[in-house]
Formats: structure tokens, sequence, C-alpha cells
């Protein structure tokens, strides 16, 4: 039977292939999936309840989202971020950020068109883009994997319809420069293209760096698509909310979208998120102090071995992207950490690192007594099969 050639160019998930690994290696320790040690806050599950008290819940909702979700996330834009919502913007929520990517690609273009990303891509997004059948564009980043506006902007075609930018950056955990932010979104605003910009670790910053959103830029509305996640801060992975601020004339095609794919966000789980949204940002940055403590441990170590790797600067989210200085597939890599020394970590060709050799570490799911001991195999194991 026929097999969509579109679909044979998307590259395979990597999570469920290294998770395949893991299970077939007992006792490994996973610095791969990039979630939060913690679960959602109780005030969730009390909303759970408000939920099962009317059965109008169990049927279907608004695409958009419920009401008093909306409210919620309106207030929090606004509190946190300084987007107004008000000026000629909309918020639908989804199922989780990456459906908001979705939603966005498929709104904004038709096949062939090209969409920039910046090295290294988060993976899913490349995939959505090929699923699409568009071309993403890749630009690199800087030693630091800081972006490169100059260079974004010489890659603009005639079929370049968005620039992606991820602040806080899922692999590398840079924080992007507010200066940097603002270019790119110019860059967009002059050349008529979106700014897609994805914050679903806006909470997760170190060492004196601050996150800023992209969409509070005066006259950005018209041209910035923002995306913001629960997954990650109130530890919601499972529950698949998310939401999306687009400028108002991409709600009709969103809305399309949306209501093809899922019709409505999980009901109980946009209950859930109301209820998470009440304990507020104060619940995560209490959270954030465990992980704060885990970085250090992790990055501590990784100092120790500055002959194998090099750690570039993450201020940010919850990994870091080694620079890994043997010539050796990485995906060959991974395989022998997991199978000789019971570590897991992401090969870096899967963002698009095909160069050299890098991997992925990420600390977010570890107690600070995991993270010691995961770390050090890391440590031991790299030392053992590079020094060879």
């Amino acid at each position: 039977m026929y097999n969509s050639f579109r679909m044979q160019s998307v590259q395979s998930p990597i999570i469920p292939v290294v998770g395949e690994l893991i299970r077939a290696n007992p006792g490994t320790i996973s610095l791969g999936q990039g979630v939060a040690y913690y679960g959602p806050p109780p005030e969730a599950a009390d909303a759970i309840r408000t939920f099962l008290a009317n059965p109008e819940n169990h049927k279907y909702k608004l695409v958009q989202g419920i009401p008093e979700l909306l409210d919620a996330i309106e207030k929090k834009l606004k509190r946190e971020n300084g987007i107004s919502v008000r000026d000629a913007g909309r918020i639908v929520v989804t199922a989780g950020a990456n459906m908001g990517f979705v939603n966005a690609i498929l709104a904004i273009t038709d096949p062939g068109d090209e969409i920039i990303l910046n090295l290294p891509y988060y993976f899913n997004h490349e995939m959505a883009v090929a699923i699409a059948d568009c071309k993403a564009v890749c630009v690199p980043t800087d030693e630091d994997y800081q972006l490169q506006p100059d260079a974004i902007a010489r890659a603009i075609t005639d079929r370049t319809r968005a620039v992606v930018t991820i602040s806080p950056n899922n692999p590398t955990g840079a924080v992007y420069r507010e200066s940097d932010l603002c270019q790119v979104n110019e860059i967009c605003r002059r050349n008529g293209i979106y700014h897609i910009s994805d914050e679903a670790y806006e909470y997760f910053t170190y060492d004196g760096a601050t996150h800023f959103s992209p969409g509070s830029i005066e006259g950005s509305c018209e041209h910035t698509i923002s995306l913001f996640s629960l997954s990650k801060a109130y530890g919601f992975a499972s529950w698949r909310i998310g939401w999306m601020v687009i400028p108002e004339h991409l709600f009709m095609p969103i809305r399309k979208i949306q209501d093809t794919i899922l019709i409505c966000p999980p009901v109980i789980s946009q209950f859930a998120a109301v209820g998470a949204m009440r304990a507020g940002a104060d619940y995560c940055r209490q959270k954030l102090r465990m992980t704060a403590e885990v970085r250090r441990i992790v990055l501590n170590e990784l100092k120790t071995i500055p002959d194998i790797v090099t750690v570039p600067r993450a201020d940010g989210a919850f990994y870091f992207l080694l620079r890994v200085h043997k010539d050796i597939d990485s995906m060959e890599l991974v395989r022998r950490l997991i199978e000789e020394h019971k570590i897991a970590v992401i090969p870096g060709e899967t963002f698009g690192m095909k160069d050299k050799c890098y991997l992925r570490v990420a600390y977010g799911p570890l107690q600070k007594t995991t993270a010691a001991e995961g770390i050090a195999r890391l440590v031991h194991g790299l030392k053992e099969i590079l020094s060879r």
C-alpha cells in the first residue's frame, strides 16, 4: 500500500527511540526527556471537582477555550508578559504549545513556503514544517547559541512566511537577548512575515537572566504569534494545555484547523488549568529552587571535563547542549552511554546539529540525589568512551 512520501521525509520522534533503549537497559537514569520533576498544584485537582459538578461540562465547549481559562490567561499575559490581548489580538487555548505551533504553520503557509528555524532547532518544530509540506530554512546561532539577526535577515526570501524563536531555548538553555528579539521582530514586521515566539520555558531562568516576550513590543500584535504552555512550569505535561496569542486576522483559519483536529481542548484539563493558574507563578518559582540546585550540580560536574566537552552558556530552560570534542556519531554515542553506562541523553543530530557531535542533557526531571548519580555516570561514560 502507498505511504505518503511527505511523511517519509519527516524525522522519527527521538524520545520514543531513546525510550526503547532505556527500557531494554533497566536501571538507566534518563537525562533525556524534558519534563519537570513535580506535578500540578493542589488547586488543579480542586478545580476538577467543579468540572464534575456540572453534567454540561461533559459536552463540547468553545474551540478557542472556556471563558474562565481565557480570562485567567488574559490577566496573566498582561501582568507577567506585558502583552495586552485587546490590542487586536486573540487567545486560543491549545493541546500544548506543540499544537499551537502546528496551528500556526498550517494557518500561515502553503506547500513550498519557507519557515526560518534557528539552529539548533526544536525537533517537533522542524517536523511540523515538513508535515505541512514546507521547507525549514536553518540559520546558525553563535558560539553561545545566541541569535544572529543579520543572518536571519539574509535568509529571508519571497517564500518566507515566519521566523521562529524559542526563548528560553530548547535544546540549548540559551536565553535570547531582548535586543536581538526586538531586532528579529522588526525584521519580520519590515518583511511582512510572522514572528513565532515559543515561550514554554518562560519561568525557567537563572543567574539573573530575564525572559522577554516579543508580543509586548508596541505595534507587534499584527505579525507576532506567541506560544505558551503549562506543561513545564506547572508540571502539567500529560494534561496537554497551552495557548497561542495570535493576530485577530488569524483567528478564523486557526479555528478551522483546531475544530478539525481537536474540536476543543480537553475540558477537564482546562478546568484543572484554571485551578493551577490560581496558584500562580509563585508555585512554579518555589519548585524552581530545586531545579536551580540540580542545574548547579550538573554544571559543576560537566566543568570537570573541559577536554572532552564544551558547555556553552545556558541561563534558561533545563537543558545543556554539549559540544563533544571527538568526531563520533551522536546517536552511536547515546546508544553506548545507555548500554554501557546506564545513562541516557539525546543526540544533537535530532536538533539539526549534524556537522559535529552534540548531546542534549535534560536536568528538569531530576531530584538532587538522582542528579548527582546521573551526571556522575555521564561524566564517567564520556571519559571511558571518548578517551579510548
